[in-house]
């Protein structure tokens, strides 16, 4: 058995573990295209064979199906997902619900904060299209703790490809925010403590609202998002914000918005040049260049060398008056 395997085992017992394998695996065939009617058999009957095992190791560990209504049953309080869940008429996930039913179970438990309501686990995608077809909800209802409902939640989203770096990244960085221990997080994940370090490293660099502005990119992985990460300062958000503004990313797509914002932190900034010279008047003149983590001053002139010397003596003398302005 996988590590993912085991570690839902230990929460929910061999039933959820059954369920959470099917829910994964259904939601995949359910958008897969098929390559002609024999392998559309074979895969139909496959995914028969393995929601009724599901369906029968629930009911025979106490657990079973009831039909709920989707407005009864809110998302889990750890959203995995950057972007809304969102079908059109001729989505195909939409259509094949329509079509044969909800056929897997989601998993819910009762809500810990408003009785008479629950609270989801996993299985959003399957709510969300019941609530937009307007029919009932098949659950598996099931009492068990905030720890116990993001590990399972993560569990069934480490197993998705769909789920993009950033989007775990996320679910991980607010996972330690919200005071879970990072052993629970790697088993939620299924990943080991450096891979963590880097995934909730790149949402304590970014500001959060960068990341919501870029989306969930899914063609964007690890390295990129860690060299943007890297490259980042607070002293380039207003550009990166600037760039996001900018008309020609109102309708980008979420990849196009990261190599974007990746463009910008790439570059070296522009320096502001500025010209000098002393108000007594003189030969002396200056030229001075700014960027922000950089300032050069040059002179010119007979007089330039003695100036700058004279400068030099000044520099603690003036540091330590900048210091006290700006603690002002």
């Amino acid at each position: 058995m996988s590590k993912r395997g085991k570690n839902l085992n230990t929460i929910f017992q061999a039933a959820a573990q059954e369920l959470a394998a099917a829910n994964f695996s259904d939601e995949h065939t359910e958008t897969r295209a098929l390559a002609g009617p024999i392998k559309s058999m074979a895969l139909t009957l496959g995914k028969m064979e393995d929601e009724a095992r599901a369906l029968k190791q629930a009911l025979g560990s106490g657990l079973y199906v009831q039909m709920l209504e989707p407005d009864l049953i809110d998302p889990s309080f750890m959203r995995d997902r950057i972007d809304d869940i969102a079908f059109d008429d001729d989505d195909p996930f939409l259509r094949s619900i329509a079509e044969n039913g909800q056929e897997v179970p989601i998993l819910v438990r009762p809500h810990p904060e408003y009785e008479g309501r629950y609270q989801a686990a996993y299985g959003h995608r399957r709510l969300r299209a019941a609530a937009q077809l307007g029919i009932k909800v098949k659950a598996i209802v099931r009492a068990f703790d905030d720890t116990a409902l993001v590990v399972a939640q993560g569990l069934e989203n480490s197993g998705r490809e769909s789920l993009s770096f950033i989007e775990r990244a996320l679910f991980a960085y607010q996972l330690e925010q919200r005071g879970f221990k990072r052993s629970d997080i790697m088993n939620a994940l299924s990943t080991d403590k450096t891979e963590l370090s880097k995934l909730i490293s790149v949402p304590t660099t970014l500001p959060l609202s960068v990341i919501q502005a870029i989306g969930s990119a899914k063609g964007i992985g690890r390295r990129k998002w860690l060299g943007l990460a890297n490259a980042f300062s607070p002293d380039r958000l207003r550009d990166v914000e600037s760039v996001l503004r900018s008309e020609e990313l109102r309708n980008a797509s979420s990849d196009t918005r990261f190599e974007a914002v990746s463009a910008v932190l790439t570059e070296a900034p522009k320096a502001n040049v500025q010209s000098w010279m002393p108000q007594a008047g003189g030969k002396l003149a200056g030229s001075i260049k700014t960027t922000p983590k950089k300032f050069s001053l040059t002179l010119s002139d007979q007089e330039a060398g003695r100036f700058g010397q004279f400068l030099s003596e000044k520099l603690d003398e003036l540091y330590d008056e900048y210091c006290r302005k700006k603690g002002d």
